[in-house]
């Protein structure tokens, strides 16, 4: 079970609080089902993705959220590598399996999301 209390210290908005429960077993479930087998650099979206919704919500679009996350993955083939981590996309699936609502535009065919 999640400790409200902690999350609201590193939370001060409040926006992880206002979400249904996550946890890392909750992220494993999600990701078996959506068939992706979580590895270290899964994990590293996740807490990006995560930390980046309990700082600024949805400061970005879609597009301009993948284009941060592209950002640490650069040298390891940015969105192409992305996409092969999430095929489902690495905002919207991502998301998913983060705990957190994706941001706008996010589920825009001409995106490239397939959610």
């Amino acid at each position: 079970m999640l400790n409200i209390e902690n999350m609201l210290k590193d939370d001060p908005e409040g926006r992880l609080a206002a979400l249904p429960e996550w946890s890392e077993e909750i992220a494993e479930k999600i990701a078996e089902m959506e068939g992706v087998r979580l590895t270290e650099e899964h994990w590293e979206v996740v807490n990006l993705l995560r930390n980046h919704y309990r700082l600024h919500g949805h400061d970005l679009s879609g597009p301009r959220l993948l284009g941060a996350l592209e950002e640490p993955f650069g040298a390891r083939g940015g969105k192409k590598h992305l996409y092969e981590l999430f095929p489902g996309g690495p905002v919207n699936q991502g998301c998913r399996i983060a705990g957190v609502p994706p941001p706008p535009y996010s589920a825009d065919l001409s995106f490239g999301s397939v959610s």
